[in-house]
């Protein structure tokens, strides 16, 4: 597995991470532990060494799940976890539960964390998103204590403005940003992000770079979601905007046959082709899926393929918000 360096910053990880999130929280039911035991140990031997967790998954089981299937492999592999959301109410959701990045509350989810990954030091620690109600200064001021005092190692950001970042950075250096980001996600590029973490020498980490599945080709008109599955309440998944942006999967497709790879593949390749400090942290439930998405570091696209893939997807315009309004609303602060 190929390695990328995450910005300024001397933290190497696996070129692709995999996200933990769905296997606990999000796309349906919580998978079987042992499987999804099986399936993080997997991705270790195949030279997977960036795990993504947060204490909301769950809430709390994706961090016991990563922290017991890791356990074997410490200092071997890089794990990041979140906090930012007040989780002491019934309703844990992420847009029900409420905001809460108050240093101490950051202090005491920090021990929490601690303790279900099994560690002495978090790796990297993101805010999951900006809190309104408390300055980036204090935020970044509290995890930089944290850091002197050994129990974490690099500050990261999740979905913050560019002016955000810019100000939590003066106080604690950001290692990474994690922000989603994909051929049919590219805020990044014209919201002053990318030109932030280019500058700042940042490192940025897109989630849901298969597009929360759609990128896969796996969807049609036809899918459907369970109700438990977070997909059923997103507008870019009803089957009237997954019928209008089955024209990107077209798109990928074509690439894909051209280059013997799959349209996943392609897909990621895009990103890693974008700049050499973007790590891309698909997620999934299945082995043959983690092989498939780690194959992608070997698919080399061109600059005529890069150019043939900006031209195309130019033209395609993407239907449907990626989240409900009470969502997006806690991104971009």
């Amino acid at each position: 597995m190929k390695t990328r360096t995450l910005g300024n910053s001397n933290l190497q990880v696996s070129a692709v991470g995999l996200g933990c999130m769905g296997m606990s929280f999000s796309y349906g039911p919580p998978k079987d532990k042992q499987e999804m035991t099986s399936l993080l140990r997997a991705a270790v031997e195949r030279g997977v060494t960036f795990f993504d967790t947060a204490e909301v998954y769950g809430p709390f089981t994706n961090e016991e799940l990563v922290g017991d299937a890791l356990a074997p492999f410490r200092g071997k592999v890089v794990i990041a976890t979140k906090f930012g959301f007040d989780l002491s109410g019934s309703d844990t959701r992420p847009g029900a539960a409420g905001l809460n990045s108050r240093p101490e509350h950051i202090k005491q989810a920090v021990e929490g964390s601690l303790k279900r990954l099994k560690v002495q030091m978090i790796d990297l620690l993101y805010q999951h998103r900006v809190d309104p109600n408390v300055p980036i200064e204090e935020v970044a001021g509290a995890v930089k204590e944290l850091i002197q005092q050994g129990k974490v190692k690099h500050f990261g950001m999740s979905e913050p403005n560019a002016q955000t970042l810019r100000r939590a950075h003066k106080v604690q250096p950001v290692t990474a940003l994690q922000n989603e980001y994909s051929l049919w996600t590219r805020q990044v590029e014209t919201n002053g992000i990318l030109q932030a973490c280019e500058e700042l020498g940042i490192g940025l980490v897109p989630y849901s770079p298969l597009g929360k599945g759609f990128l896969t080709g796996a969807m049609d008109t036809k899918t459907t979601f369970e109700s438990t599955d977070f997909r059923s309440r997103l507008p870019r998944f009803t089957p009237e905007a997954l019928k209008a942006n089955q024209a990107l999967i077209d798109l990928l497709g074509r690439i894909a046959k051209k280059k013997n790879a799959t349209p996943a593949q392609i897909a990621l390749a895009w990103l890693l082709a974008q700049k050499p400090w973007i790590v891309p942290i698909p997620g999934t439930t299945k082995l043959h899926r983690l092989d498939e998405n780690l194959g992608a570091v070997n698919v080399q696209l061109t600059a005529e393929d890069l150019r043939d893939i900006e031209s195309a997807a130019a033209k395609i315009k993407v239907e449907g918000a990626r989240y409900p309004e009470a969502l997006e609303q806690l991104t971009g602060r």
